[in-house]
């Protein structure tokens, strides 16, 4: 039986995204800002983002793929889905996570300086 961290890696990032841009644009944000963070978090560029979420590439993937995760992101902390970013012990469960936290703060309509942590 897979583990539910194989079911997420698993999953198809042109499923997700959407769903992660839905969120941000629900509450008056952009597909830009989701890419900006989103860009900020993995080091992809946006024609990058969109590419993988017109391609059948695996959620895992897209971050073990990403040219250059930002050392800033482990500033990211505080909770997601009840679970606290910070402890999370698998880094790769703990990235994804990081971007669902970054959209999280978008739709809540935090200024984008206080999302894209500065070191």
């Amino acid at each position: 039986m897979p583990s539910s961290n194989e079911k997420v890696y698993a999953m198809s990032f042109a499923k997700i995204y959407p769903l992660l841009v839905n969120k941000a644009v629900k509450k008056g944000r952009t597909a830009a800002e989701v890419d900006q963070v989103t860009s900020w978090l993995t080091g992809y560029t946006p024609e990058q983002i969109a590419a993988a979420a017109a391609s059948d590439l695996a959620y895992g993937d897209f971050f073990r793929q990403a040219p250059a995760l930002n050392p800033a992101r482990t500033l990211v902390t505080g909770v997601v889905c009840g679970v606290r970013v910070e402890n999370i012990e698998d880094p790769l469960m703990q990235d994804i996570r990081r971007l669902d936290k970054l959209v999280d703060e978008l739709a809540k309509g935090k200024p984008m300086e206080k999302i894209l942590r500065k070191p």
